[in-house]
């Protein structure tokens, strides 16, 4: 793990990549990619859309770096807004194929409601934790740092940040197989 002096902050690296260098995004993709896959597993449903989303979110990133204007300190929101607006646009020109490929007496199912639907109940889930488990859902599993950093952030060891998401998943687990019965 790099040293936080060691990085380039987020506004320091969206300079250099709206000067063009090629570097810089292999920084931005080292430092996000990971985040933004994990968020695009969470919103698109086969492997092959995930690996779209995130290079379609890091190419945007690349091409419109000189336009972007961070709000906060980090770019990771704007990357996940991004990811976010590339996966409607999928879903999009997905269901326009799938609708044109479909005899007109047919339609086609609602999963993609039904998942959205059920995306929702486990956003309340989380929402319901309490508040110290709900913080360290948002640090791994939403900003994708470690155990470890989240332990450091909020004071507490590895071992206990690592219990409370064990325990966070099993109830989530077992809201989702009470709800499914």
């Amino acid at each position: 793990m790099t040293d936080p002096e060691d990085r380039d902050d987020d506004a320091r690296l969206l300079v250099r990549l709206a000067l063009g260098d090629k570097a810089a995004l292999a920084v931005a993709f080292d430092r996000f990619a990971p985040t933004v896959t994990r968020y695009a597993w969470a919103i698109a449903p086969s492997r092959m859309d995930v690996e779209e989303l995130v290079q379609d979110t890091l190419l945007t990133l690349w091409q419109k770096a000189a336009a972007i204007e961070l709000p906060t300190e980090s770019l990771l929101p704007w990357l996940l807004v991004v990811c976010r607006n590339h996966a409607r646009n999928l879903r999009r020109r997905q269901a326009r194929a799938e609708s044109d490929s479909l005899p007109d007496d047919l339609e086609a199912p609602p999963a993609a409601e039904e998942a959205r639907e059920h995306l929702r109940w486990v956003r309340a889930e989380i929402d319901a934790l309490p508040t110290l488990d709900r913080r360290i859902c948002e640090l791994c599993l939403l900003e994708g740092r470690s155990y470890s950093e989240a332990a450091t952030i909020l004071g507490l060891s590895v071992g206990a940040v690592t219990k409370r998401v064990s325990r966070s998943r099993t109830r989530l687990k077992k809201a989702v197989m009470h709800d499914e019965h």
